[in-house]
């Protein structure tokens, strides 16, 4: 039997028949999207994309807390960057400050696209956003006015619109039928257009040969990425996102290591569909990840691992539509002896995943933050996910107080203070140490080398952070831990006269 035969087989086995034929309808429908002659190109990583020892970053917290949080831990974190690339992630919005309603924040998807050349703005809104979008909202955002403002920012950042659209009914007809969608739910088909037409804002204003021109930057439900040429704290900065509000904030702090990188677009983080991934690491199979998406009729266009890696949790996600558990061994795929230590179920499961994906995972260094919206379950993830080396640093760590929770997500220790302390002196609630600091194990049969702090409705208005492994077990925090108060200062004890007399004697009797 064909390789490409046997692959097929265990995949019906993974997903079953009709989602095999929905996912060959979407990946198929894809196909469009390049010529023939530039599909079959060979996937080169650019020069300008290596990677080196970057810096990430992430929280998540069941309340809505301010983008100057996540401005603290990127300070600390500076030198893990070089100003060549740098980028944050909200998710999880206030709609209020967005100027839409909750309706629509939660509905709508919300394009963010980077104008690099403002000539371009009217002639791309004709040409990929007004025909084929009910807009609900739009607005340019609000920045500094001058960006020479902003201490070490070299290169302007691109002007930012955001389009909170929906796809026309006829539209998305029109693309069912064409794209052979048709025995796809609405829902479905309305996403894989979002996406189909942003690859092609891409490839039209980004990717071609000549000027840089624009590009998206995120398509997601409520959710945002903003990126630059610089530091991840200057994002905050440049776009006055000290005062947003948000459950989730990730950051990148850029480090490439060879190469003149002079554009945001390779900045990190990089959108899925409603997810932002940043990464730091660097893949040693990347020609054979980017063969693996490009067979399935995905291509990728800023030749950075990180967009591989966003474009492929997409692939196991929505495409695929594996579980949480799944997509991360089809990532970092559990081996030798902690292999054997899984129960005779879980074996098989995995044994047929990596069957299908382990030409596909990413090898060499690598760790991932992930953030991201679950539009269809009223729910947002942080998540952070190791390769089975473990050649990356990467801590996690809970803390529970009066009513509020946070899960943080770093490549060291102090990122984490950093953030906890910012958020401590703005709400007495929270501490400025954790409760819980730890590791991951990547591939291990003990944690699976992944944390999930996962954020759902608790009732009206209320939430609650959950922390789980990648088999679902849940990390909490000793019930008699309390968070440690800032502003408290140590006063002295008061010495017994005993003490104090010779003291004092030995002090002034001079």
């Amino acid at each position: 039997m064909r390789r490409a035969e046997e692959m097929a087989l265990v995949q019906r086995e993974i997903v079953g028949r009709w989602e095999e034929e929905r996912i060959r309808a979407l990946l198929s429908s894809r196909a469009r999207l390049m010529p023939k002659e530039e599909r079959l190109l060979e996937g080169v990583r650019s020069e300008e994309a290596e990677e080196g020892g970057c810096g990430v970053t992430g929280f998540a917290c069941n309340i809505k807390v301010k983008g100057k949080h996540i401005f603290a831990p990127s300070v600390q974190m500076h030198n893990r960057g070089n100003g060549k690339g740098g980028g944050i992630a909200a998710v999880g919005l206030e709609a209020s400050q967005l100027g839409v309603d909750q309706e629509t924040l939660r509905e709508d998807f919300l394009l963010q696209i980077a104008f690099i050349d403002r000539d371009v703005v009217e002639e791309l809104e004709r040409e990929f956003i007004r025909p084929f979008f009910l807009v609900d909202h739009e607005a340019i955002l609000e920045t500094v006015g001058d960006y020479r403002e902003i201490p070490g920012l070299e290169v302007e950042p691109p002007m930012v619109k955001r389009y909170f659209v929906r796809v026309m009914p006829r539209v998305l007809e029109m693309f069912r039928r064409e794209a052979g969608l048709e025995a796809l739910e609405p829902q479905d088909v309305e996403e894989e257009f979002v996406a189909q037409n942003s690859f092609q804002i891409n490839m039209r204003y980004y990717s071609s040969l000549g000027e840089k021109r624009a590009f998206v930057l995120s398509h997601g439900r409520d959710m945002m990425i903003l990126k630059i040429v610089g530091y991840a704290e200057q994002v905050v900065q440049y776009y006055r996102m000290e005062d947003l509000r948000a459950h989730i904030w990730i950051a990148h702090q850029r480090y490439p290591t060879r190469g003149r990188v002079w554009h945001p677009g390779g900045a990190h983080p990089f959108v899925g569909l409603d997810e932002a991934l940043v990464h730091n690491g660097d893949f040693a199979n990347y020609f054979a990840v980017t063969q693996y998406l490009r067979q399935r009729n995905i291509f990728p266009l800023f030749l950075t691992d990180t967009e591989v890696s966003a474009l492929m949790f997409d692939l196991l996600h929505r495409i695929y539509r594996y579980p949480l558990e799944y997509i991360i061994e089809a990532l970092a795929p559990t081996s030798e002896m902690d292999f054997d230590m899984l129960p005779e179920e879980k074996r098989k499961v995995y044994r047929r995943i990596q069957a299908s994906h382990i030409h596909g995972s990413p090898d060499g260094p690598w760790f991932f933050i992930i953030a991201r919206t679950l539009a269809r379950e009223n729910r947002y993830q942080l998540i952070g996910i190791t390769d089975t080396s473990m050649l990356r640093p990467q801590v996690f760590a809970l803390q529970e107080g009066d009513g509020v929770q946070v899960g943080l997500i770093c490549s060291e220790k102090q990122a984490i203070d950093a953030t906890l302390e910012s958020l401590a002196m703005e709400d007495r609630r929270f501490g400025k140490v954790a409760d819980r600091y730890w590791n991951a194990r990547g591939g291990s049969y003990t944690d699976g080398g992944a944390f999930i702090f996962t954020i759902e409705p608790k009732g009206p208005g209320q939430w609650e952070l959950v922390c789980t492994d990648k088999f679902g077990r849940r990390i909490e925090v000793p019930k008699e831990r309390r968070p440690l108060e800032v502003r408290t200062r140590l006063r002295a004890s008061p010495l017994e006269p005993s003490v104090r007399r010779p003291l004092d004697e030995a002090l002034w009797d001079k």
